[in-house]
């Protein structure tokens, strides 16, 4: 059992859930405490000790059963056993009619026979279930070995059987019955097939090791990201976010302390007869005002939906955050976020805003924000611009954009792009360069986040 609730916990935690060293021993002590024999007190325990996030529920409940259930097999029927020997003729010759194959797979389900472990083995290994670690494809794993099993021949062969049957002089009422256990006996496949996936995929997440995947998935590239690996990071970009804060907020509190003011420090201390018994600093504003423009075009997505979940992660940072969604045209995107998670808000967006191809149109978009939102760009403001520069060999408008950096404090582009790449095909960056304080390359979440990490730090 005690190595049952390791894997079980190693598979949670490649599922998502966060769960500490200290939290895998409560678990322990609570089923020492509580046993095993009671099955929802033992899942219980195990649930509150190990899930402190509501969204981590689904995962802990569809994982559960997988690891601590018997793993019955569904029941199946046999349709044989009480025919008469008119009637088992009968169905023997009909079956001759099919191929050799097909009638195996007939008469397994006729005889009410599941699939036995190693055909179960040579049905994973052929669709590639042994490779596959993410319980979302569960299903679809399902049903790539019904296909294996050419599952829909098989039905169609069957219907089939009942004709040849029928023509035969079998009774009505009979084939009813055949037609309804058949049916039943398909469904207990198709749950016997469900089942053997997920219990697989679970498997192969216990096998996993979480946190150097997650220190690993830091340091992929944006464009090698899988789904699965951006739902990861979205969960360690709230991780990263508390790590930044304390961080930037410590420097943020030296540098608001570090200077002298000697006028206030003087005026304090005039009741002391001028002996400086309190010093005064100057009270320097660090926070910046922040707008932020990204390209969520195809290429770029990755990137900037990470890029303002950080932004937005980061709020009490910042004084006041304008952000902006382009590809072929500007979209101000800050009021999605009112009320909502970022994540949340980021999905609405890209769904308003789906990708093309080729269409992205920087310079369109700065003319956008040119005639409409040019008043949020100030002398407090950094101006952050998060895209590749590619813009489809559109005019890139470097009038309006070296006017808008003219306005800010500091112009920031963050780009996933290497710079020996820059000016290549349709890349402006090396024309828009020109007008940035700084051109930071951003390929991974890890250069994302020293990214956001220096420019909150130096506005």
């Amino acid at each position: 059992m005690e190595d049952r609730m390791l894997k079980f916990i190693a598979a949670l935690r490649a599922g998502g859930v966060r769960i500490s060293l200290a939290e895998s021993a409560d678990a322990f002590q609570a089923v020492d405490h509580m046993g095993v024999q009671e099955r929802e007190l033992f899942r219980l325990s195990l649930r509150t000790t190990l899930v402190k996030d509501a969204n981590s529920l689904p995962i802990f409940d569809e994982l559960f059963p997988l690891f601590f259930d018997s793993g019955d097999q569904p029941p199946m029927m046999d349709i044989t056993e009480d025919m008469s020997p008119e009637e088992a003729q009968m169905l023997a010759q009909a079956l001759r009619m099919f191929s050799e194959q097909l009638r195996r797979m007939m008469e397994k389900l006729l005889r009410g026979e599941q699939l036995s472990q190693q055909e179960l083995e040579q049905l994973g290994q052929m669709v590639g279930l042994n490779r596959m670690n993410d319980m979302r494809y569960r299903e679809w794993m399902a049903r790539r070995m019904m296909r294996a099993l050419r599952f829909d021949e098989v039905r169609e062969a069957l219907r089939e059987l009942m004709q040849l049957l029928a023509q035969m002089g079998m009774s009505k009422e009979r084939l009813e019955q055949m037609r309804q256990l058949i049916q039943a006996n398909q469904q207990a496949i198709q749950e016997q097939l469900s089942q053997f996936a997920g219990q697989r995929i679970a498997e192969n997440m216990s096998e996993e090791r979480p946190d150097q995947g997650i220190d690993e998935l830091l340091d992929r590239p944006f464009g090698a990201l899988s789904d699965r690996d951006m739902d990861r990071l979205r969960k360690e970009v709230s991780r990263l976010a508390n790590r930044l804060r304390s961080r930037i907020a410590l420097r943020q509190k030296r540098a608001k302390s570090g200077q002298l003011d000697a006028k206030a420090t003087l005026r304090a201390n005039l009741k002391h007869g001028g002996v400086p018994m309190e010093i005064k600093h100057r009270d320097h504003r660090l926070k910046p005002k922040l707008v932020v423009i990204c390209d969520i075009s195809t290429s770029m997505r990755h990137c900037s939906e990470l890029m303002l979940s950080l932004v937005y992660a980061l709020q009490d940072l910042v004084t006041k955050t304008h952000a902006f969604a382009f590809i072929d045209h500007l979209e101000y995107i800050t009021p999605d976020f009112v009320g909502q998670e970022a994540k949340d808000a980021i999905s609405q967006v890209l769904v308003r805003m789906p990708p093309g191809s080729y269409n992205t149109d920087l310079g369109y978009s700065l003319d956008n924000f040119a005639r409409n939102y040019l008043d949020t760009l100030d002398s407090r403001t950094t101006f952050i611009m998060v895209g590749d520069a590619r813009n489809n060999y559109h005019d890139p408008r470097l009038d309006l954009f070296s006017m808008m950096a003219r306005r800010c404090r500091r112009t920031i582009w963050l780009n996933p792009e290497p710079p020996m790449l820059w000016g290549t095909g349709d890349s402006d960056m090396l024309e828009y360069a020109r007008y940035c304080d700084d051109v930071i390359v951003a390929a991974t979440l890890g250069e994302l986040t020293q990214a956001i990490d220096h420019l909150l730090t130096a506005s």
